[in-house]
């Protein structure tokens, strides 16, 4: 069976979360104690015990990041993986190249909770919004977005799966488009409890930002391929690695892109590592030919080692 690994990004924290790996593989605490030493937080404190501070955006993305790679290295130490490649949703990204061994661990945690920073200073607070439009093709959607930006900055800059975009900006233009998405048939127009209007052009200053920071990381070509978010392709090299990544900050998220070019290249089954199962579950809703499945615990972790080494 041909598959690849995706990790997820934020929105899939939940308090308690990843406890039964915890209790069962010492590894994911080794984890969470490095990626607390590299930015001096508590993060399994965090995960633990309050959900305000888990919410903040420049603590959900070093916990994301932490969370998505000790389950994978749960799952890489109980079976030899060979995944045809990598991906990650948003913040994902990043856990996808850190399991590639294109990025260290202990740097990661560092550059995504700068980034995180960058992003949350980017935009006063209570300024920015994002919502998620369900019922209305791509097209439709950015149409009413161009529509919708005389009263201010609002793009669609998550392309999750047919049917389901999110979009971002200003708060009285997001609310705006809203309304007219309704108005024009989307089944819902959801606006999402998060502090940052991410990958918009309101973005444009942080990733500028976030530029001189990317580019003191070392980075290195990994050994599994990494498909990027900003053109669902792979990097040839480190200088692409880096632009993408800076660009991801202020464009869209094209997650259905990413599914089809793993289905063209062979991949049978996605594989979710990391809390949550948004992405599993967009799986089939993108093409109903691919299965996913997520690992969140000892029992899906078992069953999917399983499919691993039956296949």
């Amino acid at each position: 069976m041909k598959y690849s690994i995706v990790f997820p990004g934020q929105g899939s924290q939940s308090i308690g979360m990843l406890s039964d790996l915890r209790s069962n593989f010492s590894v994911v605490n080794e984890i969470f104690q490095e990626a607390s030493d590299a930015i001096k937080i508590d993060l399994w404190k965090i995960v633990n015990e309050d959900e305000e501070l888990l919410s903040l955006t420049e603590n959900t993305q070093p916990v994301m990041l932490a969370a998505g790679y000790a389950s994978y290295k749960v799952l890489a130490s109980e079976v030899n993986l060979t995944p045809i490649s990598f991906a990650g949703h948003s913040l994902g990204e990043y856990t996808a190249l850190v399991a590639s061994g294109s990025l260290s661990f202990f740097e990661a945690v560092q550059l995504v909770r700068k980034r995180a920073e960058l992003m949350q200073t980017a935009v006063p607070s209570g300024s920015g919004s994002m919502a998620a439009i369900l019922g209305l093709d791509d097209a439709r959607v950015i149409e009413i977005c161009i529509k919708a930006s005389d009263k201010g900055v609002v793009e669609a800059v998550n392309f999750n799966s047919p049917g389901q975009v999110v979009i971002a900006g200003e708060i009285k233009a997001v609310a705006h488009a809203c309304e007219l998405m309704k108005e024009t048939g989307a089944k819902r127009a959801l606006v999402l409890p998060v502090s940052v209007p991410s990958h918009c052009s309101l973005m444009k200053d942080a990733a500028m930002d976030f530029k001189h920071l990317v580019d003191n990381i070392n980075f290195q070509m990994g050994s599994v391929r990494v498909l990027h978010n900003v053109d669902a392709d792979y990097s040839s090299n480190i200088e692409e690695i880096k632009s993408k990544l800076v660009e991801q900050l202020h464009k869209p998220v094209l997650w259905t892109s990413i599914v089809q070019k793993m289905k063209s290249s062979g991949v049978e089954k996605l594989i979710e590592v990391g809390p949550g199962k948004i992405l599993a579950g967009l799986t089939r809703r993108i093409d109903k030919t691919l299965s996913g499945s997520a690992i969140i615990d000892v029992t899906t972790l078992k069953s999917t080692i399983e499919e691993i080494t039956n296949a």
